[in-house]
């Protein structure tokens, strides 16, 4: 209502009983939450951490939380995550206090995809493919790949119908370079 002064009266009652409920409410979720709190694997949730996250699904999982869990139970080797390589190979290892020959496992060159748009149709076929959402397009337009955001899966390569999308190395750049190590020749003696 309004007065004389033309001020507004507002009612309390529906404010205390609107505050109320909520209160009451948050109470019991924080009751709720407590527990009915679900444990998960500790082990697991530090492997997930040391993952790259790209949920790409190069090692066969559908992203890097379930393959941390397969890890965690023993069901996954070390050497499946083909971005991390070596080094996260070596890493897992020594997490999960396991031996590894690191001869095995191929250190993959950091790849990018990259459509020729001369022969780009515009089939979008690439761009459901790709997990990261790094392909932009339209139906019935030339795509292009935001190389920020590509993982380099390939996934994209495979389901191309014209053969326009290929995996290219990344160009070292000045942020990228690094000095390779030299070799050691062994020194011829003299006779």
């Amino acid at each position: 209502m309004i007065d004389v002064m033309g001020t507004m009266d507002l009612p309390v009652e529906p404010i205390v009983m609107l505050t109320g409920l909520g209160l009451a409410l948050g109470v019991l979720l924080t009751i709720a939450a407590r527990t009915l709190k679900v444990e998960g694997n500790p082990l697991a949730t530090e492997i997930e951490q040391m993952l790259p996250g790209t949920q790409c699904g190069q090692c066969g999982y559908p992203g890097c939380t379930p393959a941390a869990e397969a890890l965690a139970r023993g069901e996954a080797t070390v050497g499946m995550c083909p971005p991390g390589g070596r080094t996260l190979a070596a890493e897992l290892a020594e997490k999960l206090g396991i031996e590894i020959n690191l001869s095995d496992i191929a250190e993959k060159q950091p790849m990018v995809a990259f459509v020729n748009e001369d022969l780009c149709i515009g089939c979008c076929r690439c761009f459901q493919q790709c997990p990261v959402d790094a392909m932009l397009g339209a139906p019935k337009q030339k795509h292009t790949v935001i190389a920020g955001f590509c993982d380099g899966c390939g996934k994209c390569v495979k389901d191309c119908p014209t053969e326009c999308v290929e995996m290219r190395p990344i160009e070292p750049t000045v942020q990228t370079w690094y000095w390779p190590k030299p070799t050691l020749k062994p020194l011829k003696r003299a006779a």
